[in-house]
């Protein structure tokens, strides 16, 4: 192949609150040849997700920390400019873990494997409703949260990438469904997306917003957000509810881990059940979910919003968009 020059940024220290330019070193290099079982993929898109941030920190969790020098871990789709693996070829459009760089080498092995999407939507709508993001959505909602018609559904987050698919799945199903979201735009938008009510934490105060429109109790809490707000809700579950716990974006720039709620005992009471969940443990069944999104899709059933910035320079402010609030739907960066 010919000489392929690769810009990618890798971790120089651990950041503190929101990152820094400087905790990151951006660099160039020339790619070496492939070697048998490998692939070259040009990135076209960057999934950026607030779990990068955690993946940032010297703390253990459902995948090892970025170690210092290592390119950050980052999702996305691409296209194989090369391969030397029999399961790709040339001009294949492939999903999975790029990195925050304009090309990745994969080294063939199965925690390297890539998947093959079909090439007939635009990239930015298989990297967020029919992407990962969907299916977190599909199977968090449907598999953990088991909501059914005529129960109330709350959902934080809700005017982000998952959570705006999760609120209008529960739609789908027949729910009273409640939102919760910052600003006047994205609750705007979330309404007309056809949920029953939608709190805006801005400019209100949940805690005593939430039990006036869940005045029958909470049945389904499928929470992006922890902290504080986990803690209300609980106040507020029926008997036999379900807690699905997805991320908790409130404690992703804490210095330390944020205290348990403590009315954890109300789940003992309600005898309600509260269960996480990784969207990893789901992949081989991302087909059945990507039918139904779709479906739903080209039936005006579900509404979604993208937030595309540009330049593979600009990913440590990207990263930083989801947590001061400016992005609206799901933040990609285009390369």
């Amino acid at each position: 192949m010919m000489s392929t020059t690769n810009k990618k940024w890798i971790l120089k220290t651990r950041p503190v609150d929101l990152v820094k330019e400087s905790d990151f070193e951006f660099i160039e290099e020339v790619l070496p040849e492939l070697e048998d079982g490998q692939i070259l993929i040009a990135n076209n898109y960057l999934s950026v997700d607030p779990t990068q941030r955690m993946w940032l920190t010297d703390v253990p969790g459902y995948m090892p920390p970025i170690q210092i020098g290592e390119v950050v871990r980052s999702g996305g789709i691409g296209t194989v400019l090369e391969s030397k693996n029999p399961k790709y070829n040339e001009g294949d459009l492939v999903t999975g873990l790029v990195g925050w760089q304009t090309h990745t080498i994969s080294t063939g092995k199965a925690e390297n494997a890539f998947r093959v999407i079909p090439n007939v939507l635009p990239i930015p709508t298989m990297l967020n409703v029919l992407g990962t993001t969907g299916i977190t959505a599909y199977y968090g909602l449907l598999d953990i949260g088991q909501p059914k018609a005529g129960e109330t559904v709350v959902v934080s987050g809700a005017a982000g990438a998952t959570g705006s698919v999760v609120a209008q799945i529960a739609k789908i199903k027949g729910c009273n469904v409640i939102g919760i979201a910052g600003g006047e735009e994205k609750c705007a938008w979330l309404k007309d997306c056809g949920l029953d009510h939608v709190i805006d934490y801005k400019n209100s105060d949940v805690h005593k917003e939430l039990p006036k429109v869940a005045n029958s109790g909470i049945d389904v809490y499928f929470d992006n957000v922890g902290g504080p707000l986990l803690e209300t809700v609980l106040w507020h579950i029926n008997l036999n509810a379900r807690v699905v716990i997805c991320g908790a974006i409130s404690g992703y720039l804490a210095g330390e881990l944020a205290p348990g709620p403590r009315n954890i005992i109300n789940l003992l009471i309600q005898r309600a059940r509260m269960e996480g969940f990784l969207v990893l443990d789901y992949l081989s069944r991302a087909d059945e979910a990507i039918e139904h999104l779709a479906a739903w899709l080209l039936e005006g059933k579900i509404k979604h919003r993208e937030d595309i910035q540009e330049g593979i320079e600009n990913c440590p402010e990207t990263l930083n968009r989801l947590f001061t609030g400016k992005n609206l739907g799901k933040q990609m960066l285009k390369i």
